[in-house]
């Protein structure tokens, strides 16, 4: 007979005992999937459902579903730690690859493969795959939040520095006007002034200048030559341009070539400001227009934020400083690229220390720091000469945020070493992760210690499919692209933008945050500008 849940018999001993074992091996096993079940909070199975004694599928529980994916899962997190081809980023140290990261080598003239439906959504209180007391990353958007929060957690000093060195800093008070704007009445231009209707008599002689002091009140029917800057005496009716005016030199009268309107080229005291009126607010980061401005409102030196001081550690015995890689060795492709990276995010950089993989020199280095900021690369996963966590624990720090919905650079990190004491951000190895790590916690990070305000988020039509990851967002190099006969301007993605690749990102004016699932063609997605983005599109050439 046929039972549901044991398998076939036949008549004869052997043939029972066999059906014995059998039997019993399938009780074990079914033992051994209902508490797998349990530990995962699946459902059905013997002594569960009621039913037949069936073996259970995992296709049939959401949750169970969700987890037979982060076998994927594991070995894709530890994909962004230092990683990569011996073109430029940081070596192996995992066996595991993102398969949905590679699915972009697909992008062929802005076509791609259809975005995947989205998947069922992680059980909210199932645990984070790969360690059972680990809740899972928050989303990008909250770990964004968190890394703002932090940074304009305590008050912002202020310095004062002399307008010469004041570039890039961030206004630490409001600017507010010193005195009116311009401070007197002045000519506009070069030409006359006059006063009353013409045509009007006039005296030779060189006139009024710039610079000079105040001059006596305009006669009525007279007029007197005025360069541009001049301070209009009392009584000026208005100011006509040279190329306006006819000099009858004979008769010593002006001629009008042009209708005169009362107050013409004359700029009012007062125009652009009065006394005590804000120019700029705070939060404004100092331009060369700002120090021109301040400077014409009688500024010698500025209320500033102190620039954030940043420590650069990089870390991997890997890497090479010079030369073509070789011998499992490959070149450090983000110890040149993230001192000028957070230079034009505004901060004061020290150059990049190389500790290599070694927890001593990394504790050293992190409890040594003068730094508002410590930035490390690499080390961030679980492999045996990932550091950071470890020594990270060590110290007693506060985890803000450890690992984020992300790709490429989940295994991110902030991190605060004391109640007092700097933060560190730990980002992946791999170069294009170590980006997406740069602008998810770094960048609000380093804002809100600068006191720079928050950036309005924008949106752009992205041109071309764009895959996305079944629930992590997704952060995809684009370019910016003109619309043709009046289209709208859009954004196209770029092919190279695996986490261990910078091809893409050096062509790129931005990122695309691309939502979890992947976006069609047309839509519009959320984008984050580079600092050195130019402010007209531009093509990449062979990049696409």
């Amino acid at each position: 007979m046929t039972g549901s849940d044991g398998p076939h018999r036949e008549p004869g001993s052997d043939v029972r005992a066999a059906g014995s074992a059998s039997e019993r091996a399938r009780e074990e096993e079914e033992r051994a999937v209902e508490q797998a079940l349990a530990l995962v909070g699946g459902s059905g199975g013997p002594g569960r459902s009621g039913g037949s004694g069936e073996r259970p599928s995992r296709s049939r529980d959401p949750r169970a579903s969700w987890d037979s994916r982060d076998e994927d899962l594991n070995a894709d997190r530890s994909n962004d730690s230092h990683t990569g081809p011996s073109s430029a980023p940081h070596a192996d140290r995992s066996s595991g690859s993102d398969p949905y990261d590679g699915r972009d080598s697909d992008l062929r003239d802005g076509r791609a493969a259809p975005a995947p439906a989205p998947e069922q959504p992680p059980h909210p209180d199932r645990a984070f795959p790969g360690d059972p007391g680990k809740t899972p990353p928050p989303s990008w958007d909250r770990a964004r939040a968190v890394a703002a929060r932090a940074g304009r957690g305590g008050p912002s000093p202020t310095i004062r520095l002399p307008l010469d060195r004041a570039l890039g800093h961030v206004l630490a008070e409001a600017l507010g006007a010193l005195t009116d704007l311009p401070s007197f009445d002045t000519s506009a231009m070069d030409g006359w002034a006059v006063a009353g209707p013409g045509p009007w008599a006039f005296e030779a002689g060189a006139g009024l200048l710039a610079g000079r002091g105040p001059a006596a009140a305009l006669p009525d029917g007279t007029a007197v030559r005025i360069a541009t800057g001049a301070r209009v005496p009392p009584e000026t009716t208005a100011v006509i341009r040279s190329e306006h005016a006819h000099v009858d030199e004979a008769r010593g009268l002006l001629h009008a070539r042009r209708s005169v309107v009362t107050g013409q080229d004359i700029r009012p005291r007062g125009q652009e400001c009065r006394s005590g009126e804000q120019l700029v607010p705070a939060g404004t980061v100092v331009t060369p227009a700002v120090l021109g401005l301040a400077a014409a409102a009688g500024y010698d030196a500025l209320p500033v934020v102190p620039r954030p001081r940043v420590d650069i550690l990089v870390l991997g015995d890997e890497l090479l400083n010079a030369g073509l890689p070789h011998d499992g060795l490959i070149r450090d492709a983000l110890g040149p690229m993230l001192g000028p990276w957070l230079r034009a995010l505004g901060a004061e950089v020290s150059g990049a220390r190389r500790l290599g993989d070694d927890a001593g020199a990394l504790r050293d280095a992190l409890t040594s720091s003068d730094a508002d900021l410590i930035v490390t690369t690499g080390g961030t996963a679980t492999g045996p000469v990932d550091h950071v966590h470890p020594v990270l624990d060590d110290l007693g720090a506060e985890l803000l945020v450890d690992g984020v919905a992300v790709r490429p650079g989940h295994p991110m990190l902030l991190a605060r070493l004391s109640p007092d004491g700097p933060y560190l951000v730990g980002l992946p190895g791999n170069p294009l992760a170590a980006v997406s790590g740069l602008l998810t916690l770094a960048e609000p990070l380093l804002a809100g210690i600068a006191g720079r305000p928050a950036q309005d988020p924008y949106r752009a039509l992205v041109h071309a499919e764009v895959h996305g990851h079944p629930h992590d967002t997704r952060l995809v190099p684009v370019v910016h692209r003109p619309g043709r006969e009046g289209g709208r301007d859009h954004v196209a993605p770029l092919r190279y933008n695996g986490p261990a690749m910078l091809r893409g990102i050096a062509a790129a004016d931005g990122l695309a945050v691309v939502p979890p699932g992947g976006v069609r063609s047309g839509t519009e997605v959320e984008i984050l500008d580079l600092p050195w983005a130019p402010a007209t599109p531009w093509t990449e050439g062979c990049f696409t």
